[in-house]
C-alpha cells in the first residue's frame, strides 16, 4: 500500500477537489444504470409486458454471474496497473479472464445441456428458455468487450481522466437508448432490439475508451508494481471477483424463489423493475471504492466526511421520490411500466430506501481493504450475503411469506450482512497497523 501523505490544504479546498473528481464518476454510474431504464421501457411496451420483463430478468441473471467476475477490473487497473509491468500483466491478464468467462455463457446459449441447466434453475416452460437461450447467444460476445471495456476505463480514473468516462458512458448510453427505441419502432421483436442496441453500444465504448486511453493517457510521476507477477494479480483480484460473482448471484436467488411462488412473473418482473430503479441511487455509492482508493491515504477522514454527506443526500432523494408522486410519474409517465406490475414495484421500493446507506458503508470498507490489499475480506463478504439472502428466501418460501416486498428486504438484509463482514476485516488491517 502506497505510505500515507500528510495533508496540508484547507478542508474545504479538499472537499471541493473531492467533488470535482466525484461528480463525473456518480455522473457514470448513473448514465449506466440509466438504461436498464429504457430496457424496462421497452420491454413494458410490448402486450405480455410482466412476461418480457421476467423472462429478460432470466437471461439477465444468467448473464450477470459471469460478467460481474469482471466489475472490479478498473479498480485492479486503478491499484496495480501503475507501471509500464502493471500495465502489461494487468491487461494480459484480463483479456484471459475475459475469455474465460464468455465460454459458459456461450455454452448457455448454443447447447442443449446448457439451455436445460437454465431452465431447471429457474423452473421455466419451453417458450420462455427458447427466449433466454435467444437472449444469451448475443449477450456472450459483450463479457469478452466488457472486461477490456471496464480496464481501460480502470487506467482513465487512474490518470483522473474522470470527465472523459463521463463523456465516453453518456455517449455510449445515448447510442443504446437509440438502438432500444429503433428496434421498438421497427418491430424487431424484444430480442434482437435489446441485443443490436447493446452489442452497439458495447463495442462503442470500448473502442474510444482504447482511443482515449492512447490518447490521454500519462502514467504516475512515480511507478509502482515494477515487479508485478500474474500471482499478485490473481492475489488481488480472485477476492474481489468472488465479491462481483455474489452481487450478481443475488437477483438470480431471488428470481428462482419469485418465480415459484403464485405471483410468478408478475413478481419476478416488478422485483426487476424496483431493483433497477433503485440502482439509480446505488451508483452514487458505487463509485466511492475509486473515491477512496485516489484520495484515502491522503486524508482518511476527508474522504470520510465526504462519503457520509453524500450517502445521506442519496437516502433523502430516494426516499423523496419513492414515497411522493414522482415515483408514479418516472415509473407510470416515463417508463409505462403496467398498473399490475407498478404496484408491487412501488412496494419493494419503499422497503429498500434504506439500501444506498447500506452500500455506502459496505463501499467505504471495501475502499479499506482494496488500498489495503487485502481483497480476501470482499469475498468473505460477498459469501456469506449470498448466504443471508438464501436463508432468508428459503425461511420465507417456506412459511409462504416470500413475495415481491419481502425479497426488497431480503436484498437490503444480504448487503447487511457484508457490511458487516468489511467492517470486521477493515479493523484487522487497522489493528495490524498499530501494532507493527
Amino acid at each position: 500500500m502506497r505510505p500515507p501523505v500528510q495533508e496540508t490544504r484547507p478542508a474545504l479546498q479538499k472537499q471541493k477537489e473531492y467533488w470535482r473528481f466525484y461528480w463525473p464518476l456518480a455522473l457514470m454510474g448513473v448514465a449506466m444504470v440509466v438504461g436498464r431504464q429504457f430496457e424496462n421501457r421497452v420491454l413494458a411496451g410490448y402486450e405480455d409486458a410482466a412476461r418480457e420483463l421476467a423472462t429478460f430478468a432470466f437471461a439477465m441473471s444468467v448473464f450477470w454471474p459471469f460478467a460481474a467476475i469482471l466489475a472490479f477490473v478498473p479498480q485492479m487497473a486503478n491499484v496495480l496497473g501503475r507501471s509500464r509491468r502493471g500495465h502489461s500483466v494487468c491487461l494480459r491478464f484480463t483479456m484471459g479472464v475475459s475469455l474465460a468467462i464468455t465460454l459458459p455463457i456461450a455454452a448457455a446459449g448454443f447447447t442443449a445441456p446448457g439451455a436445460a441447466v437454465v431452465a431447471w434453475v429457474f423452473e421455466l416452460d419451453a417458450e420462455t428458455t427458447r427466449t433466454v437461450v435467444s437472449y444469451l447467444r448475443f449477450l456472450a460476445p459483450l463479457a469478452l468487450m466488457g472486461g477490456l471495456r471496464q480496464y481501460y476505463t480502470g487506467m482513465l480514473v487512474q490518470a483522473r481522466r474522470t470527465g472523459l468516462v463521463t463523456a465516453l458512458n453518456v455517449l455510449a448510453l445515448a447510442v443504446l437508448i437509440g438502438g432500444l427505441l429503433l428496434g421498438l419502432r421497427q418491430d424487431w421483436g424484444p430480442v434482437w432490439t435489446l441485443a443490436v442496441a447493446r452489442l452497439v453500444s458495447g463495442g462503442l465504448h470500448l473502442g474510444l475508451a482504447m482511443l482515449l486511453y492512447v490518447l490521454y493517457y500519462r502514467p504516475p510521476a512515480r511507478p509502482e508494481h515494477e515487479d508485478l507477477t500474474y500471482r499478485d494479480v490473481f492475489a488481488f483480484f480472485w477476492p474481489v471477483a468472488v465479491t462481483g460473482v455474489m452481487f450478481a448471484f443475488s437477483r438470480p436467488i431471488l428470481y428462482a424463489f419469485l418465480n415459484r411462488t403464485s405471483g410468478g412473473k408478475v413478481a419476478v418482473a416488478a422485483t426487476r423493475v424496483a431493483f433497477d430503479f433503485s440502482m439509480l441511487f446505488g451508483s452514487f455509492a458505487n463509485q466511492f471504492r475509486h473515491f477512496f482508493v485516489t484520495f484515502a491515504s491522503h486524508d482518511l477522514a476527508g474522504v470520510r466526511r465526504f462519503m457520509v454527506r453524500i450517502g445521506a443526500a442519496v437516502v433523502v432523494l430516494m426516499a423523496a421520490i419513492v414515497f411522493t408522486p414522482l415515483v408514479d410519474l418516472v415509473l407510470r409517465g416515463l417508463l409505462n411500466i403496467p398498473d399490475h406490475v407498478y404496484t408491487p414495484a412501488v412496494q419493494a421500493l419503499r422497503v429498500m430506501c434504506i439500501w444506498p446507506a447500506v452500500m455506502s458503508a459496505r463501499n467505504y470498507f471495501h475502499g479499506h481493504l482494496l488500498l489495503g490489499r487485502r481483497t480476501v475480506g470482499m469475498a468473505v463478504g460477498g459469501l456469506c450475503r449470498v448466504g443471508a439472502i438464501y436463508s432468508a428466501c428459503s425461511l420465507l418460501y417456506a412459511a409462504g411469506l416470500l413475495n415481491h416486498a419481502w425479497a426488497g428486504g431480503v436484498l437490503v438484509l444480504g448487503f447487511a450482512a457484508e457490511a458487516t463482514v468489511a467492517v470486521v476485516f477493515a479493523r484487522r488491517i487497522h489493528a495490524r497497523r498499530v501494532t507493527a
